[in-house]
């Protein structure tokens, strides 16, 4: 499976009767898909055709799906004058002078500036393969875009993976350390013991054992680990096998953010506590780069 990017361009173009019709499609972060038409009127009746097309290839981003032309335009514009309501109006605007003994002209701006007496009509030219080439146009531009949201997936999936090693390896030197730290504990309340009675008497290995089994408890982060390995290895899974990852891996992330909060709060060692600062800030970077995968 494929990791995608949310972020792509495509465009195209084709041309009819001397007009150049050009789609070209925007993908832009989103925590949703958000389809977003910018194109003229006279396709409007295909939007839904084109919604449909995006919906088909993208599950995440905002898609900005722009249609212009250049050229000569697709429809013809004709003046239509409605001589009829014209007669009406100027029959009634004469009575009114009489009526009045209003002595102003008829001005032809008057006429015109009244609604309905002069209209402008479009009329879209016969081209029975306008709305196929456009869709076939559509597809092209959307195969761009996916190729170069599929380039930046990779370089995102191959920068995370290599994070999530970085951050196993700091794990590993973690659960080393704190073994480390049960030996220490051991001999230093054992030197500690000495001090106070004195090396003439034994010290109770028992009593020993229960106080260092009482201080490695207040730092014990063996529970956190385990879980936050198990998070590791989901997010492994996930980015190799599901498509699309970006919400799942955001909320994998976020479970590894709370583990790794805990053990650095239970940590009573500089030297793990260093490692849990390192790992934060991989997880940190890792959600940054999640934030744009599809």
């Amino acid at each position: 499976m494929m990791v995608m990017s949310m972020t792509g361009y495509g465009s195209d173009t084709f041309h009819l009767d001397g007009t150049s019709i050009t789609v070209e499609i925007r993908s832009v972060n989103s925590r949703y898909l958000d389809f977003i038409p910018k194109m003229p009127r006279s396709f409007h009746e295909i939007e839904v055709e084109i919604k449909k097309a995006v919906q088909a290839h993208f599950h995440r981003g905002r898609i900005e799906v722009y249609i212009t032309l250049t050229g000569q335009p697709l429809a013809d514009k004709s003046v239509v004058v409605d001589w009829d309501l014209v007669d009406h109006y100027i029959k009634k605007v004469t009575e009114i002078k009489e009526r009045y003994q209003i002595q102003d002209d008829i001005l032809l701006a008057t006429i015109t500036e009244q609604e309905g007496l002069i209209t402008v009509v479009e009329t879209n030219k016969e081209i029975s393969s306008l709305y196929d080439q456009l869709l076939n146009s559509l597809e092209k531009t959307i195969q761009l875009v996916q190729a170069n949201r599929q380039r930046e997936g990779t370089f995102l999936k191959n920068d995370m993976v290599e994070r999530i090693i970085t951050i196993k390896n700091m794990l590993s030197l973690i659960e080393k350390r704190q073994k480390e730290m049960y030996h220490q504990y051991y001999h230093r309340i054992k030197e500690r013991i000495e001090d106070h009675i004195g090396n003439t008497i034994e010290v109770d290995q028992v009593q020993l054992l229960q106080e260092i089994a009482l201080l490695a408890e207040k730092g014990d982060i063996a529970e956190e680990m385990t879980r936050l390995s198990s998070h590791l290895e989901h997010f492994d899974t996930v980015i190799e096998n599901e498509q699309p990852v970006g919400r799942k891996l955001d909320f994998i992330l976020q479970e590894m953010l709370r583990e790794i909060n805990t053990i650095g709060s239970k940590s009573v060692d500089v030297q793990i506590s260093k490692f849990v600062v390192m790992i934060k800030s991989e997880i940190e970077k890792i959600k940054e780069q999640a934030q744009n995968v599809e």
